[in-house]
């Protein structure tokens, strides 16, 4: 299961689960991607309201992330957790590293 942060009609964010690879196929096509960051962020990290830079997998490997959204919903996200943020418009979503060890994930971004 990925979780898609998109931006709404309304001009805000929100969250979408998408079954991945689709029913009935063992994979998905291949997708295209521009390469792969890993990034570290410490225990209580903030950032602010902000959307996403480009269309782009993250994928936490380590640690735990609070995303919170404009209508007061916040989810947590772990290891193994994957998000496919497309929020490029509109009020964005907040980040908050949570726990006791930082945060490290794997950023694919998407052509």
């Amino acid at each position: 299961m990925i979780t898609r942060i998109y931006t709404g009609p309304d001009n805000q964010s929100h969250f979408e689960e998408l079954e991945l690879p689709p029913p009935g196929a063992e994979a998905t096509d291949l997708l295209q991607a521009a390469g792969i960051v890993f990034r570290s962020q410490e225990p209580g990290h903030y950032i602010d309201w902000h959307g996403a830079p480009r269309r782009q997998y993250v994928i936490t490997l380590v640690g735990e992330v609070e995303i919170g959204l404009g209508d007061g919903t916040v989810r947590r996200f772990g290891a193994g957790d994957c998000i496919l943020a497309e929020d490029l418009e509109g009020q964005g979503h907040t980040t908050r590293i949570v726990g006791d060890v930082p945060r490290l994930t794997a950023t694919v971004p998407l052509e």
